[in-house]
């Protein structure tokens, strides 16, 4: 018959388990933020009733698009760009999304300081919009 060896200390083990448990999820639950605050558009937006994309690519990777936008104006000289629906907007921070967007403090920012990203979308760009030329 095999010999059988006693556990001890099966409380501070089982705390132990516990306890590491804890520690190995901990980024996990702190890390919960709770649902995404909600913007408010200005009235320009909210009259235009459409954006360059549609909303829901608009909020989860409007950083593609823009990109996509300083690539072809810086290197490739374009400043036209055609949307999905065929509409043609100029690809402009300042003078397109910033058009309708003016309230960076409640658009931007908000959204931005929720996901912790740091944007440096002003070190080039004016935040009030002009007149393109």
């Amino acid at each position: 018959m095999p010999n059988k060896k006693k556990i001890y200390n099966k409380g501070w083990v089982f705390l132990g388990v516990i306890l590491f448990l804890g520690l190995i999820t901990s980024p996990v639950w702190l890390n919960q933020k709770g649902p995404a605050p909600e913007v408010e558009l200005t009235e320009k937006a909210k009259a235009a009733e459409e954006c360059v994309a549609p909303v829901e690519y608009m909020r989860r990777d409007h950083m593609k698009i823009l990109d996509e936008w300083r690539h072809n104006v810086v290197r490739n000289g374009e400043t036209i760009y055609v949307s999905s629906t065929g509409k043609e907007y100029v690809m402009s921070l300042t003078n397109t999304c910033l058009d309708c967007h003016s309230n960076s403090d409640e658009f931007c920012d908000k959204c931005h300081n929720y996901a912790s990203v740091t944007v440096y979308c002003w070190d080039c760009h004016i935040q009030k919009p002009k007149e393109f030329k």
